[in-house]
């Protein structure tokens, strides 16, 4: 499949745009595509186990804590056709989870993204075993603008979304078995 023009006809909306918001659309599609080669390039360094300089750098301390966690990168975290998702990295010790998250852009970020992972891995959407969050260290991570923001959640907020999820897929099963 051919990917569509910028300016093509397929987004006909750009006829409209002012200079100024046609800018501003083109640099937010520049930083995305930007967003996924450094994920890329960040996927291959972990798992080659290819260390960056140590500095200050977001990309850097990314990398390098992934490899020094023995974590896997871009792992599939699946409970049902709808809710799925994929962590960044991630590794489990038996006792100790921890999910990390890299951020290139300069948007705020929400940890909430991790909580939902962290709920999917106890509701065994890694290896399909399940996991009580009450009995393990689950030590979430996010990788933006030079800094590390860290959270351990309660484990109670993480049972809540895995119930969530639960009776969320449940509701969107019926309804999708009624809809045929």
């Amino acid at each position: 499949m051919k990917p569509h023009a910028f300016l093509g006809g397929s987004n006909y909306h750009w006829l409209g745009w002012s200079d100024e918001k046609l800018l501003e659309r083109f640099r937010n599609q520049r930083a995305a595509q930007l967003g996924t080669e450094l994920h890329e390039l960040a996927n291959d360094l972990i798992r080659l186990g290819v260390r960056l300089p140590d500095e200050q750098k977001t990309l850097s301390m990314y990398v390098n804590d992934a490899i020094q966690y023995r974590m896997e990168s871009e792992v599939t975290l699946y409970y049902s056709e709808w809710c799925f998702g994929t962590a960044d990295t991630l590794s489990f010790d038996g006792t100790c989870l921890r999910i990390h998250d890299y951020k290139s852009g300069v948007t705020k970020t929400d940890m909430r993204q991790l909580y939902i992972y962290a709920a999917l891995f106890c509701l065994g959407g890694a290896n399909g075993k399940l996991y009580n969050p009450h009995l393990i260290t689950i030590i979430l991570r996010i990788y933006q603008n030079n800094d590390i923001l860290q959270e351990v959640p309660d484990p109670e907020r993480i049972l809540q979304i895995m119930e969530r999820i639960g009776s969320a897929t449940d509701l969107l099963t019926k309804a999708n078995a009624q809809s045929r």
